[in-house]
């Protein structure tokens, strides 16, 4: 993978205007796109196949004139006067209400069969029902609604408006973001020493998100995506999308302070810190989209918007950000004898420097014991909470103090009770009764008798007099364990119900079922969903580090990282713990998708640390074979990096807490106390602490796992021999095949073998399957072990760039056949089973003509002229070269027996 990066940063840094200039073109035209399209954002958190959407669903298609959303109105008679004394205002204000599009029916609070007045008498509750759902229903007629319920000039009476249709429909974005960017900027100042460096990280992922939330708001002009999914996009995109630049800028930075060219320093930088975005991105790309895992429709679209902000984010940093460095040239070399060049010559060529990261590893690692025990009793006592981690869906309750559906929200929990805020609706099949009204009278009568039912609100059927509905009032509020318990209560006497009254399908639905259900169905997926996630973390560390102990101490902290967060958030929106300092509105249960969202973004961000941290560590031992100090030099190497991304990380996601809505904040704060406690207190404190416990046991691996498994190049290991490759060229002239110790396991032993561009090379041998194996091997086809260039490219990572330029071919007649086409191979490999004889040979010279290299494998060398020509030919002697040893392009390979 390093190689294709190699190529792409250098790609990119040639054509660094055209590059941006696509970029920039693709903002533009999905900005235009979304104006034009005009998508829509709204909280549907409905899971299909739930009994509460079934009876939502039998609402729309028979009883539609209350399934559409709802709002509330609540007057309020001034002090000392009963609100009945002023009957004709609210009547004259219902009947301008009655006018408003889409508005279906408004219940009159003061009317008998409908009465609806708190026990004081001074306050009336009022229904309006829309026929549309809060999704469908345009923004103009909530500001109709308004306009339409004002009370005559003079009035004493106090209206108040809320509901169902006033809840969150944007985007909440406030100066408290910009304050997370500041930070974020001043971090990057520090780490670089260059505001133009500083800068560039925090452009680039401006430019991603835009371009990311563009996307959301246009597919939401076809598809359902809820208020949330842009903000967490937003807030997730940023934060990555700043460290994924810096870790590009960061190694560009350090090869600059070397004295490496800008062009060279770009590519390896893509090569490098590249090959661990990749990395970093896929791991949370898989993991946000891994939310389909629990079943639920919204939940799912959450992930894929939010693993979109990421996709784009590695995007940008592979190409818009490495077009920024070619643009800005030697500007952003670091002045020689400067601060920042002595510290990023340091921190690539002498990782064993005494920096503040040198003295903390040495600190934590000096008695590894202790440090493992410190840490552990702080993660412990930070999770105690957890137990109490309450989980519900949002309403009006926890808007904005102060706004209007707030103050009606509080207003009629205190003067009617809570469950006014909180109707359940219950439906049934009345088709086959011969007194509906009577029926479902009954069964609204039968309902009533349950514990925990204030007020059985509504008990009608429908116009074709074949559903019932029963809409009740419950003694408690949406989030209150005792609602959920009356829902469950009345499903579990639903058969009893039916039998009773000679009905069907009895159903609880409306949005404090959903909710209900919601809530239910996300709990039920925490497990399942940390399972795929720790699975997957064990899964690709492994093949990363080619360890057992090392992947099993990644996924540990994470656990332990999530634990923690998950702590600090109940002791805030459960135990109430700094509420007032945190903005929180209610203290009480969290959006029910907070552990799910959090887990898959904490999951992809841990391992984002881990493998920068651990990986040069692992690079460092395999060079030295010392994994005490390997532990050191690739600590202090890592650190200052990983330290800048994590306060980076936590300044951007801390800046949603104050001001973010009650859906974002509980998962913002999650997010930021949970890199805090993983960067800093597992990857930067337990981790090295581990690893010096554990010595060379921790990067131990079972030869037969090792083999199995496939190689991932997070270090930039191919880009070393690729860059070893270009030098050789250098000095020595382009080669075709360049092999060194190829050996195939069961079939062929190490082989040698240098091959010029449009010449002939020879593998002999007895054992025909030896020959095979090596010419298959040669032209990227079968797996080996050892070095091997072909055609400049390095296998075996870019095997299927040099399967598509190489033929392997049974006979010379099969190769002779490209001489005539229009476009031929550049290597031919001939697999004969006999020796060729010179006019075979000589018919070769048509294919070398054209600049085909050709590889022979036959049981001997042979005894022809043409072949030592053809071979003088390949390997020419020059002023600076001594002529090249026949055995350079004519290689034996050893017996199947020998290799046994």
């Amino acid at each position: 993978m390093s190689s294709y990066l190699y190529r792409l940063g250098r790609q990119v840094a040639r054509r660094a205007k055209t590059v941006l200039a696509l970029w920039l073109l693709l903002a533009v035209l999905l900005g235009a796109l979304t104006v034009s399209l005009g998508g829509k954002l709204q909280n549907d958190f409905t899971i299909p196949g739930t009994e509460s959407q079934q009876g939502l669903d039998a609402l729309t298609q028979r009883f539609p004139e209350v399934s559409g959303t709802s709002a509330q109105l609540v007057f309020v008679a001034p002090e000392g006067q009963k609100i009945q004394d002023h009957r004709r205002e609210i009547a004259d204000v219902l009947a301008e209400v009655e006018k408003v599009d889409h508005v279906a029916t408004v219940t009159d609070p003061l009317a008998s069969e409908s009465r609806t007045v708190s026990d004081d008498g001074r306050d009336a509750l009022a229904t309006v029902q829309f026929d549309l759902g809060l999704d469908e229903l345009p923004e103009r007629v909530t500001d109709e609604l308004e306009e339409a319920a004002e009370l005559p000039e003079g009035s004493p009476v106090e209206l108040h408006i809320g509901g169902d249709a006033y809840s969150v429909t944007g985007v909440h974005v406030s100066a408290t973001e910009a304050i997370g960017l500041l930070i974020a900027l001043l971090v990057l100042a520090i780490t670089f020493g260059s505001l133009l460096a500083a800068g560039l990280p925090i452009l680039t992922a401006l430019l991603g998100v835009a371009i990311a939330m563009a996307g959301i708001f246009s597919v939401a002009a076809v598809t359902t995506i809820s208020a949330t999914t842009p903000t967490l996009a937003l807030m997730i995109g940023l934060a990555v999308g700043i460290d994924y630049a810096l870790f590009v800028i960061a190694r560009h930075r350090s090869q600059l302070a070397t004295g490496l060219g800008v062009e060279e320093s770009i590519a390896r930088a893509v090569a490098t810190a590249g090959s661990a975005v990749i990395f970093a991105g896929v791991t949370v790309i898989i993991a946000l989209c891994g939310l389909v895992v629990a079943g639920i429709p919204f939940l799912a679209v959450m992930g894929y918007a939010a693993a979109a902000a990421v996709l784009v984010a590695v995007l940008v940093a592979l190409t818009a950000v490495p077009a920024l460095l070619a643009l800005a040239g030697e500007r952003l070399r670091p002045k020689f004898g400067s601060r920042a060049h002595r510290r990023e010559a340091a921190a690539e060529g002498r990782p064993h420097a005494i920096t503040l990261g040198a003295r903390w590893v040495r600190l934590v690692t000096r008695m590894p014991v202790v440090t493992v025990v410190i840490s552990l009793l702080i993660i412990a006592v930070l999770a105690i909470p957890a137990r109490d981690l309450a989980l519900g869906l949002s309403d009006n309750g926890s808007a904005e103090p102060g706004s209007s559906e707030r103050e009606t929200y509080d207003l009629i929990s205190r003067d009617f009770g809570p469950g006014y805020n909180a109707p359940l609706f219950v439906t049934a099949d009345i088709i086959d009764t011969t007194d509906p009204i009577g029926v479902v009278d009954d069964l609204g009568k039968a309902l009533g008798d349950h514990d925990g039912v204030q007020k059985v609100a509504l008990a009608t059927p429908n116009r074709t007099a074949d559903l019932g509905l029963v809409v009740i009032y419950p003694t408690t509020e949406k989030s209150d364990p005792a609602t959920a318990a009356l829902v469950e209560e009345i499903r579990a006497d639903s058969a009893d119900l039916e039998k009773r009254f000679g009905i069907e399908d009895v159903m609880v639905t409306g949005q404090t079922a959903v909710a209900i259900d919601v809530s239910d169905r996300l709990s039920g997926a925490i497990l399942p969903f940390g399972a795929v996630v720790v699975g997957l973390s064990l899964i690709l560390l492994t093949i990363v580090f080619r360890s057992i102990a090392v992947p099993l101490k990644a996924t540990l902290g994470y656990v332990l990282s999530v634990a923690a967060s998950f702590g600090v958030v109940a002791a805030v929106f459960e135990w109430g713990w700094g509420a007032d300092l945190f903005n929180v509105a209610k203290v009480g249960p969290v959006i029910a998708f907070f552990p799910i969202i959090l887990m898959g973004v904490l999951f992809g961000l841990a391992m984002d640390y881990e493998v920068f941290l651990v990986s040069r560590m692992r690079e460092d031992f395999v060079h030295t074979g010392d994994a005490r100090r390997s532990v050191d030099t690739g600590f202090t190497a890592s650190a200052r990096v990983v330290t800048a991304a994590a306060i980076i990380m936590i300044a951007v996601f801390a800046a949603f807490v104050p001001n973010g809505d009650p859906i974002v904040k509980p998962m913002a704060l999650g997010l930021t106390v949970g890199v805090l406690i993983d960067a800093f207190l597992v990857r930067m404190t337990l981790v090295p602490a581990v690893l010096a416990l554990l010595g060379r046991r921790a990067w131990w691996l079972p030869r037969w796992l090792d083999r199995r498994m496939p190689v991932l190049d997070i270090e930039g290991e191919a880009l070393v021999h690729h860059l070893e490759h270009a030098d050789f060229v250098d000095s020595h002239g382009e080669v075709a095949v360049r092999a060194r110790h190829v050996a195939v396991s069961g079939a062929l032993a190490p082989l040698d073998l240098t091959l010029r561009p449009a010449g002939i090379g020879v593998v002999h041998g007895p054992d025909p399957v030896a020959r095979s194996a090596a010419l298959a091997a040669l032209t990227g086809r079968l797996g080996f072990s050892g070095q091997l260039v072909v055609l400049d490219r390095l296998l075996p990572e870019e095997s299927g760039a040099v399967r598509a330029r190489a033929a392997l071919v049974g006979s010379v007649a099969e190769a002779l056949r490209f001489a005539e086409a229009r476009r031929v191979p550049a290597l031919v490999a001939i697999d004969s089973p006999t020796s060729l004889d010179s006019g075979q040979i000589a018919a070769l010279s048509a294919l070398t003509s054209r600049g085909t290299t050709v590889l022979l494998g036959m049981p001997s060398v042979p005894a022809v002229p043409q072949v030592a020509d053809a071979i003088a030919r390949a390997v020419p002697a020059s002023d600076n070269q001594p002529q090249t040893e026949l055995a350079d392009t004519v290689a034996p390979v050893a017996d199947l027996e020998t290799v046994r």
